[in-house]
């Protein structure tokens, strides 16, 4: 399935969103509500809440089945996910969905509990893509642009794994991301 819209992400999302999310008691629906609602609570900006709610979408776009990361998998999720959602959203949303699995990388290098913290499928996903970040590695994505919201969206993730947790609706999500998608520029003439 390709997203071309806004539909296309809620099509998705009501297909899809009910395969679980690997190796962590809830389903993508679940994590991304959750995700989503994280950002919102910190009172992020609807571009950040959007690039919460989308950072996983990758997973339904790509499946690889039950837990693939026990197999050896890493379904690099994150270049999926900004693959199709660069012609919905800008890079406000794209890019923290882009840079997330750096993120991770980028945390573990420079807080040696987080990788202690992190579930066993994100310890495999973690060596899958190249654990935890050098040096010249760290110095290089802190200075990418989005990098700060990139982590941002890492912790969230992390917290976003709780069975049977209250969130909004996928409405709700759905309208926050409508309100920052590209406009269209024969709509705009």
């Amino acid at each position: 399935m390709s997203l071309h819209s806004i539909e296309d992400i809620e099509n998705l999302f009501l297909r899809d969103g009910h395969v679980a999310y690997a190796g962590e008691g809830i389903n993508q629906l679940e994590h991304a509500l959750q995700c989503a609602q994280l950002a919102e609570q910190a009172d992020a900006s609807p571009a950040l809440i959007t690039a919460a709610f989308l950072h996983d979408i990758g997973h339904l776009l790509n499946p690889k089945g039950d837990t693939p990361t026990a197999r050896g998998i890493d379904d690099q999720h994150q270049f999926v996910a900004s693959h199709h959602l660069k012609s919905i959203f800008n890079q406000e949303v794209v890019a923290p969905v882009h840079l997330h699995v750096l993120g991770k990388r980028a945390l573990c290098a420079m807080e040696p509990a987080y990788y202690e913290a992190l579930s066993p499928d994100s310890k495999r996903s973690l060596a899958l893509q190249g654990g935890a970040l050098t040096d010249r590695e760290l110095e290089d994505f802190l200075a990418t642009p989005h990098a700060q919201e990139a982590l941002l969206v890492r912790r969230w993730d992390d917290l976003a794994k709780t069975p049977g947790r209250a969130t909004p609706t996928l409405a709700h999500f759905i309208a926050i991301a409508r309100s920052v998608q590209k406009i269209d520029p024969r709509l705009s003439q």
